[in-house]
């Protein structure tokens, strides 16, 4: 955008749960496409520096005063933010003693996050990153298991699982840790969904018992560092929010408008917790430029005054969303802040 100046300092307003000077554009992640389209060109063949650069580019272009990336190529299973549809019951096989003493666990510090140093030269002034997560510990946890044999697991033998999930928690925890240790990360993308639109993968004990004690290590960890965190999970979370305002958490991300629109949602928890985006994706991506407007107008309206939110879609941008939709909300706060 030109004439555009980042100033992190804004994000940082919001996540305090503060009005900030200006309305603040965020998004969890977006797409190579649309990276393409706002810088003007192809992405370059390279490396993960290479990617960096154009991806920090893409944001700045567009009006971001931080851009996401990751920490280094570190996963466990498959990408869990790949553009392909999976069961949750595609698991690794890891469902027995024998299955579990035989897995490689892979090791954070074994993969390169130099880029999130080497990039500093090519961030403008007032920009920082967000670092996003290779998935979440109960994510991960299905994966190497599949969702049916976890269910099956946590009555037949919660001890494994328990284990697992160390296995998962303390391999996250690194992974944050090793991002936290470069100036350039202003804050941390803690993202792990937990329910269907309904109610929650696992019932909130279970999750109090398994899921959210690392949470609460991650939260820690990052506030210790001196950064923001934030959670992104999707689902029907109602009935652990008191968990996640209580974990710590700066923010809440990642809203649809068939569970709790963000409006609601806003009035219902932004006194105790910020709240970042919120336009429903199926919103987003079938209504007129007009409606995404004039819908920004209002939240923009609505949240002026107390703060605490952040302009944005309910989840990402993929590449099906139509840009030009994008650019009207990101068009609204540009004119929102100009009145």
């Amino acid at each position: 955008m030109p004439g555009f100046q980042p100033d992190f300092e804004q994000l940082l307003k919001v996540l305090r749960n503060q009005a900030p000077d200006r309305p603040v554009l965020f998004e969890l992640y977006m797409n190579m496409p649309l990276y393409e389209q706002v810088n003007g060109r192809k992405l370059p063949a390279g490396d993960q520096l290479t990617r960096a650069r154009f991806t920090i580019e893409a944001f700045k272009n567009m009006g971001y005063d931080y851009a996401t990336l990751y920490t280094s190529q570190f996963r466990f299973t498959h990408d869990p933010h790949a553009l392909e549809t999976h069961s949750l019951n595609e698991g690794e096989g890891l469902v027995d003693e024998e299955s579990f003493e035989k897995f490689l666990w892979p090791e954070p510090d074994d993969f390169d996050s130099s880029h999130l140093g080497e990039v500093a030269r090519d961030l403008p002034d007032g920009m920082k990153l967000c670092v996003m997560g290779p998935g979440g510990i109960l994510e991960i946890l299905i994966a190497l298991t599949g969702y049916d044999n976890l269910c099956l697991m946590l009555y037949d033998d919660p001890g494994l699982v328990g284990r697992i999930v160390d296995e998962v928690g303390k391999r996250l925890v690194r992974y944050y840790e090793i991002a936290l240790q470069y100036d350039t990360v202003g804050f941390i993308s803690s993202n792990d969904d937990w329910g269907f639109n309904t109610q929650t993968f696992l019932s909130p004990p279970m999750l109090r018992r398994f899921i959210f004690p690392w949470h609460q290590k991650i939260v820690d960890t990052v506030h210790q560092a001196g950064r923001p965190v934030f959670l992104h999970s999707c689902g029907n979370l109602a009935t652990v929010m008191d968990d996640i305002i209580a974990l710590g958490y700066d923010a809440k991300h990642s809203f649809e408008d068939k569970i709790q629109p963000i409006e609601q949602a806003y009035e219902a928890y932004h006194s105790r917790i910020a709240l970042l985006g919120g336009l429903d994706m199926d919103f987003m991506c079938i209504r007129s430029e007009q409606e995404v407007y004039d819908r920004t107008m209002n939240m923009l309206e609505r949240t002026a005054d107390r703060g605490g939110w952040a302009v944005g879609t309910g989840n990402s941008v993929p590449e099906y969303l139509p840009p030009k939709n994008l650019f009207a909300m990101q068009k609204a706060a540009r004119d929102f802040a100009g009145r």
